[in-house]
């Protein structure tokens, strides 16, 4: 994976933390958004791990580059800032992001993000999840992939209550305990979901969710 940051201590520590597990590899760092693209583009890693605010090209930028919708061989990008700002989540998630990260949330959450995005899934801060996806559905412009409706396969009982509980900010594990179902059962509703949905992961899905009505605020 590749590391960019404009801080060189973070960086540092980024690395330290993800180089101990045994199935991460730190390939490259960036020091500002132009190299963090044109490393990312030479070296072709699996996960970015990409600072909002980088001298040259900030991260909202490298995002839109790197993986949003009109990048020819996209790649997987996660989001880490200080500034927990709507605007920054929001412009990271259109952008094409798959996770987005406050750089407080600590280092199991942080690998675990890092895993979720190489796997092909999405992962964002706890504490902003919910707050943002109320948010997205006040937004007029959607999320690529979720237009609000108009998909042809209608999503089963089942699969709705694993739409509810993924907008609510679930795991896969605590979805397995609400619905007393095994993990592979959840999988394989959320892979019927993308598929009816024609969105990319977890993310979208919550945002389409929020955007419908399928679940509102409490």
């Amino acid at each position: 994976m590749l590391i960019a940051d404009d801080q060189e201590m973070v960086r540092t520590g980024f690395r330290l933390i993800l180089d101990t597990q045994p199935d991460i590899e730190v390939i490259a760092e960036a020091a500002d958004g132009a190299a963090c693209v044109e490393a990312a583009r030479r070296l072709r890693p699996d996960v970015c791990l990409v600072d909002v605010r980088m001298p040259k090209l900030d991260g909202l930028d490298v995002t839109r580059i790197l993986a949003g919708p009109d990048a020819v061989d996209p790649l997987r990008v996660v989001v880490v800032t200080t500034f927990d700002q709507d605007d920054y989540v929001y412009g990271a998630l259109q952008g094409g992001a798959c996770g987005f990260l406050l750089k407080d949330a600590g280092p199991g959450l942080l690998v675990e993000a890092v895993r979720a995005a190489a796997r092909g899934d999405a992962l964002v801060s706890p504490s902003v999840t919910v707050r943002l996806l109320e948010r997205l559905g006040q937004h007029t412009g959607p999320l690529p992939g979720t237009d609000g409706g108009g998909f042809t396969q209608p999503l089963t009982d089942r699969e709705m209550d694993v739409v509810r509980l993924v907008a609510r900010g679930r795991t896969n594990q605590e979805i397995c305990q609400e619905l007393h179902v095994s993990l592979g059962t959840v999988k394989t509703h959320l892979g019927s979901v993308q598929t009816k949905l024609d969105v990319r992961n977890r993310v979208e899905i919550a945002a389409w969710a929020w955007e419908t009505g399928a679940v509102r605020s409490r």
